[in-house]
């Protein structure tokens, strides 16, 4: 039956309408009601008590472009990007493998080594306690003497915002994952052939979370004093160059002078909060050699596409790698002699540096810090952090099914191969629009390399030149030739005694006054 149509009735058939539904309605029992279909409840979800489940320690080895976030450590300021650790905190949080509202201290959070904002890592480390299908289990033996806790944890971190969860980025060059790809509700546990449980796959878990500029690469069972920090052999770190203009010889000179146990407070910058007296570091190898742009394989052209500097240490000062970068730049332009980093190594009065070779005189005492700005942190990688294979055992979520392995391993592969594929595509691009431009304008004449025997001649006949100082990455520092300075006749920085003592009385100070202000607000 069709409704009438009231908009086509005149007033008082309307009126007459409504009093008849008025009486109608009146004389319905006052009991009677109409029932309505009840409106689905929303499910509750099941709180989750991760402290009902089995606990171990374990290592993650991962892989992350820097420049898509601000820095590796987690800030307890508000940064402009995410933070590496703060992103895969929250995974980790999301996946109920942590207690995100508990902080990094309590799942023991520790790192290999930090790195800066826009340095990338091919294989950084870090070491926690995370839920289990069997708990701690076998383990591989620890390190003697390994029992430091995680000291390096930044401290009054209660909670990691949700400000260090990236959303995704519009001008990430990156694919973003689906959201709804995300499992919130932990996995159920997995059963082997013979009905025993098997631990959980962290691998494929935590890389369903993360974005695709973080990928996990493998976890090992690692004992309850191993220390991802303390426990590390060598880290081996990695800067990519183009070698047009430099004098590559020169630059394997000055680079073999690092190699050893050294003073490199000329060489790092001065962090005076963590009020550092021992700057003292070994290197272990260093190498400068061509590298392929299709992977770090070595190629046999006499005119690379890219270098790569290879520096092995057992551990490494704030800014290191990029201040020796910068010298390696100024030798290689023919600015700075090799024996300049002899110079510059032989800081401390106490332990003076010997002559490099025989036949060269003895080096310059540098007590203090030259003036000189550091190389570009987008090419330098940790490449490696090494442990003894007796304290890990990498694995993936790899099954040993037909394909030789978890079919979230070859998910793994295809995606990072797609990222290179798409970034050869831009390289690729980015060649070709420099062509385009080369037939209208005419690349600039570059003087680099110069001889460093005839520097200071070559610079005082061109003097009107301006200079475009490597800094790498595709930076260069802009620097007229008649102004150019010798590194050794720079100005110099402050003792890092007097910069050390200038902190402790001022901020040091202050932040202790802060901290025992709050110590006593707390006792009361």
């Amino acid at each position: 039956m069709s409704s009438p149509q009231y908009e086509t009735w005149p007033r008082e058939e309307l009126i007459a309408r409504l009093r008849h539904l008025d009486a109608t309605l009146a004389s319905v029992d006052s009991h009677s009601r109409i029932v309505l279909p009840r409106r689905a409840e929303a499910r509750r979800p099941r709180k989750f008590d991760i402290s009902s489940y089995p606990r171990r320690k374990i290592a993650l080895k991962f892989c992350y472009s820097g420049w898509e976030y601000n820095g590796l450590v987690f800030q307890s300021d508000k940064t402009r990007r995410p933070t590496v650790e703060g992103t895969l905190y929250n995974a980790l949080s999301e996946c109920k493998l942590i207690d995100g509202a508990a902080g990094p201290q309590a799942c023991g959070w520790e790192r290999c080594g930090r790195t800066d904002v826009g340095v990338s890592s091919a294989s950084q480390v870090i070491s926690l306690w995370v839920r289990s299908n069997i708990g701690q289990g076998e383990t591989p033996s620890h390190i003697e003497g390994a029992t430091k806790s995680s000291v390096d944890v930044v401290e009054n971190v209660q909670k990691i915002t949700d400000s260090d969860f990236p959303a995704p980025d519009p001008d990430s060059e990156l694919p973003q994952l689906d959201a709804s790809e995300i499992e919130t509700a932990p996995p159920a546990p997995v059963l082997a052939d013979d009905g025993q449980k098997q631990e959980l796959r962290y691998v494929t878990i935590i890389n369903r979370v993360l974005p695709p500029s973080i990928r996990i690469l493998a976890w090992s069972p690692v004992s309850t004093s191993f220390s991802s920090r303390f426990s590390c052999l060598h880290r081996h770190y990695k800067y990519f160059f183009s070698p047009n203009g430099l004098d590559l010889d020169a630059m394997r000179d000055a680079a073999a002078r690092l190699v050893g146990e050294h003073d490199f407070r000329n060489l790092c910058k001065l962090d005076a909060a963590k009020q550092i007296t021992n700057f003292r570091r070994r290197i272990i190898r260093t190498n400068i050699r061509p590298a392929s742009i299709l992977g770090d394989d070595v190629v046999t052209s006499n005119q690379p596409h890219m270098c790569v500097l290879d520096l092995v240490g057992t551990a490494f000062l704030y800014n290191q790698v990029r201040h020796i970068m910068a010298i390696l730049f100024l030798v290689g332009a023919g600015l700075e002699p090799p024996s300049v980093v002899t110079a510059l190594l032989n800081a401390d009065p106490e332990r003076p540096e010997p002559p490099f070779r025989e036949g060269e005189a003895p080096p310059e005492l540098v007590t203090c810090k030259p003036e000189y700005q550091i190389a570009d942190p987008l090419p330098l990688v940790l490449w490696e952090c090494s442990y003894d294979e007796k304290d890990v055992k990498w694995q993936t979520d790899a099954d040993g099914s037909e394909n030789g392995g978890d079919a979230e391993v070859y998910t793994l592969y295809n995606q990072l191969s797609a990222i290179h594929a798409r970034s050869l595509i831009h390289s690729t691009l980015d060649a070709t629009f420099l062509k385009a431009a080369s037939n209208f304008h005419p690349p600039p004449h570059n003087p680099f390399p110069i001889h460093p025997s005839s520097r200071d001649e070559y610079l005082r006949e061109n003097s009107s030149m301006t200079l475009n100082v490597p800094l790498g990455g595709g930076m260069t520092h802009r620097a007229a030739a008649r102004t150019y300075i010798p590194l050794l006749r720079r100005n110099r920085f402050a003792h890092v005694d007097i910069v050390n003592e200038r902190w402790r009385k001022g901020k040091g100070e202050r932040r202790a006054a802060r901290r025992a202000e709050k110590l006593d607000a707390d006792d009361e």
